[in-house]
């Protein structure tokens, strides 16, 4: 398709009658709007205009333009005002992905998110690995540890989950309690199976806390907070989840080098969408519910 400004100059010209008018109307220079003229004639191989002292003179192509750019035109503007009320429409599937241990702190985000959009559909998908976003497998991921380094995604801080040591009462009972970090070694501790663990404070552990004390693994975090809960041995959980379980028992405070960020990770094409935005809105509004800030 030959260049849609030339055949806006040459239909202007021919709705205005000069290139004087249309160089005005198009805030361009005559000379422009000559050049676009003639390129345009020299394409159809015939004569656009009769010139003459009054100014340029559709010919019966020239009119036959002005008919075709005036309905492209028309064509162009309801395209335009399509995608602005699309734009505005929030609908259609949601998909977050994240750690499973997050859900319960998603969720009432999300049944706020439904209640303001209820034409959106979210899925949630709760997995260890790392959503494609490139490949539109997530819309937003929620991940856990070090930033997010990809250069085609945005990120967004979601705050910190603090971490701490602790036993339950009834593995106080059996086996006591370490004073501090130096009596650590054999106890009976619950940890992860990943050979190469993003959660800081699970690489802490790795590090200090040797295999043969390690009893019970997983590569599931939750079960490692049913494990605790259990007696089964000592192990990281969350600080918001052990105050809510006065039959724990702190064994270490939570720590810096324990903490784990948050992010909120999207692909940069898809970050300005109604949907993804008003999501990620909401995450940073306190009355969603979302627990870390």
């Amino acid at each position: 398709m030959q260049d849609w400004n030339e055949i806006r100059t040459a239909a202007t010209v021919a709705r205005l009658g000069t290139v004087s008018a249309a160089a005005d109307a198009l805030n361009v220079h005559r000379a422009t709007v000559t050049r676009h003229i003639d390129t345009l004639e020299g394409v159809l191989g015939a004569k656009l205009f009769q010139r003459n002292r009054r100014g340029f003179v559709p010919t019966d192509l020239g009119l036959r333009l002005l008919q075709v750019a005036e309905a492209c035109e028309e064509q162009f503007d309801q395209l335009f005002l399509h995608a602005k009320s699309q734009a505005e429409v929030i609908e259609g599937d949601l998909v977050l992905t994240s750690i499973a241990q997050m859900a319960e702190h998603l969720f009432p985000v999300i049944a706020e998110f439904g209640r303001r959009h209820p034409a959106v559909k979210t899925r949630f998908l709760a997995s260890q690995d790392l959503a494609k976003l490139e490949y539109g497998e997530a819309h937003i991921a929620l991940r856990v540890g070090a930033r997010p380094q990809d250069p085609d995604n945005v990120v967004r801080s979601a705050g910190t989950m603090h971490v701490g040591l602790y036993a339950h009462r009834s593995y106080a009972a059996a086996h006591g309690l370490p004073e501090g970090e130096a009596d650590l070694p054999g106890h009976r501790f619950v940890g992860s199976d990943a050979a190469n663990p993003r959660a800081p404070f699970l690489k802490w552990m790795a590090q200090h806390i040797a295999p043969r004390d390690v009893v019970l693994v997983s590569n599931d975090i939750p079960s490692h907070t049913a494990a605790v809960l259990a007696g089964v041995g000592i192990g990281f959980l969350p600080e918001y989840l052990a105050a809510d379980h006065p039959e724990l028992v702190e064994v270490l405070p939570p720590r810096a080098d324990w903490a784990v960020p948050l992010w909120l990770v999207t692909h940069v094409d898809l970050n300005r969408t109604p949907k993804v935005r008003a999501f990620l809105d909401l995450m940073a509004d306190p009355a969603a519910g979302w627990r870390f800030g």
